[in-house]
This record gives structure tokens, sequence and C-alpha cells, in this order.
């Protein structure tokens, strides 16, 4: 178990690693000049060399990018994310102000994927009804194939213009975010759907479950006690690996909702092209993919014993 645990935090480092510097190379290989384009924000401004010139000093961009690369690396590592180009903010103060949204709308997301995804493939394999698991099990491609910023006019229209229930943009609070978080739910929820559903089915299958009914237990027991565990370690998996999706969407779905969050300050980091704002962004988005997904696989071992040699016992009694 230990060797499993450095492996994974290994990887996750790895990770990090890897998302600093792609998006550092990705950044620098653009051809405009963010100085430049700070400088020309401003139009009552007249541009002067030596200003420019003292703008690129102050933030290390005079430098070679070996040593700029170097430079922001330790940095990062130290928690030193830099300031912004746009603003003169720091990089930390900015992700600060914009994280707890984003955080309350990509956790209420999850959430309620979980719980409509799972319902709804547990319902689909408890049920002797063909008709009804045909509806059931076709439900979760047309919420995986509905584009997202679909999805969020849809609601906008039927809850916030027609019927008026929540607000339609802005706000704070429960109402102001289960539609956005509703809208990051339907893909996410459907895949859990369809891959939870396609376990559960298996599962069904196998020979213990025909000795537990044998010991006289009833279906939902047999479905809740045996059924799900066995099932759930894929479902559990792919929950996990949709955590920087939820992120990434965010971007669109905070957008389309008028919020404040990592979407609308990715938006305009990028439209100014902020290279420190960009760099945080995507450090933080990939931290919470790569501590998401170790917990996850440090979970495994108690949902599926195999995995690193765990041995677990488990009761047999019915």
């Amino acid at each position: 178990m230990t060797r499993y645990v450095i492996v994974r935090v290994l990887q996750a480092a790895g990770v990090l690693w890897a998302a600093f510097t792609v998006s550092f190379a990705v950044l620098f290989l653009l051809p405009s000049d963010p100085v430049q384009m700070a400088v020309d924000a401003d139009p009552g401004a007249v541009p002067d060399p030596a200003a420019i010139a003292e703008l690129k000093a102050r933030y290390g961009l005079d430098r070679s990018v070996p040593e700029q690369y170097w430079t922001a690396l330790t940095h990062a590592v130290r928690g030193d994310l830099g300031h912004s180009l746009n603003t003169g903010q720091p990089v930390t103060g900015a992700l600060a102000q914009s994280i707890p949204a984003t955080l309350a709308l990509a956790g209420l997301a999850l959430l309620l994927a979980i719980v409509l995804g799972g319902a709804l493939a547990l319902a689909a394999s408890y049920t002797r009804r063909p008709w009804l698991r045909n509806l059931l099990t076709a439900l979760p491609p047309i919420g995986a194939a509905m584009p997202t910023f679909w999805v969020g006019l849809l609601l906008l229209q039927l809850f916030s213009f027609r019927l008026r229930l929540v607000p339609a943009f802005g706000g704070t609070g429960l109402p102001a975010t289960i539609l956005p978080a509703v809208t990051l739910a339907v893909p996410v929820g459907a895949v859990i759907a369809q891959v939870l559903y396609s376990g559960l089915a298996a599962t069904w299958r196998q020979p213990f479950v025909e000795v537990a009914f044998a010991k006289g237990a009833s279906r939902a027991w047999v479905q809740r006690h045996h059924v799900l565990r066995a099932a759930a370690g894929p479902a559990f998996t792919v929950a996990g690996m949709w955590v920087g999706t939820v992120l990434a969407g965010s971007v669109v779905v905070e957008t389309v909702f008028s919020r404040a969050g990592l979407g609308r300050l990715t938006q305009n980091a990028v439209l100014h092209q902020d290279i420190p704002v960009v760099q945080g962004i995507v450090l933080v988005a990939a931290l919470a993919f790569v501590v998401v997904n170790l917990v996850v696989d440090l979970s495994y071992p108690l949902l599926d014993p195999r995995v690193a040699g765990v041995r677990v016992t488990v009761g047999a009694d019915v």
C-alpha cells in the first residue's frame, strides 16, 4: 500500500509540472506582447519605450525564456505566482477572490451529477420492465450529446424568463447557483449514469447474486449491499476524472449566466494575454484535478481489494 501511495503522489507531481510547463510554452509562443497590450489598453496613454522597457524589466520579461521559466517555476513551488500584467494585483489575490464562487458551482454540479446519474443507473438496472429500462438508458446519451451552452440557454429561457423561479443573471446563494450547476451536471451525470449502468448490468449476472437470492435476500437488498459496491469503482473513477471538465466548463457557464468566478477571470486573462494569471488558473485547475483523482486512487482499494494487493475481509452474512 505504501508503494501504491508513493507512485500516485509522484504521478500527481508530474501532472502539475507538465501543466505548468505546457501552459508556459503555449503562452510564450503567442505572437503578441502582453506588456504592449497592457499599454495599448489605455486609449489616453502615449506609448513610451522607456516605460515599456521598465515594465518588462519589472515582470522579468526582458530575460531569456529559460531564465523566465526557471524563475516562474521556482516561485510557483514556493506559492508565489507573480502579479497580473493587466491590473498589477497579485495572482494569488485574484484567484482567492474568484475561487470560492467557482468551487461552490463545481461542487454543487458534481453532487447533482453523482446523485442524478447514480439514481438513473440504479433505476434502470433495478426495474424488470423492458420499456422503462430502454427509456431510462436512452436518456444518458442524449444528455452527453447536448452542448453545455445550449443547455444553459434552455434552462434560462424556461426557469428564468418564462417561469421566473430563479434570477437570470448574477445574484447570490442557491437560487442563483442552481441553474448553472444543473447545466454543468447534465453531461457529467450522463457519463456517470452510462458507466454505472454498464457495471450494474454486468454485476447482476454474476454467480454471487444468485447465491444471495438463494439465501432469501430481496432484490433491493442485493443491489444495495452487493451489486452497487462491486459496480461502483469505474463510475467513481469517472466522476473524479470529470473534475477537470467541470472546471473547464465553468468558463462557458459563468459567461452564459454572468457569474463572477474563475471563468470570468480566465476570459479576461486570455483576452489580455495576462501570462501570470493564466498560468495561475491552469495550476489551480490542475491541482484540483490531481487532488481529486489522488483521493479517488487512494480510495479505490476500499472498493476493490484487488487493487495494490490490499486484503479486506468482507462479511458474507446476508
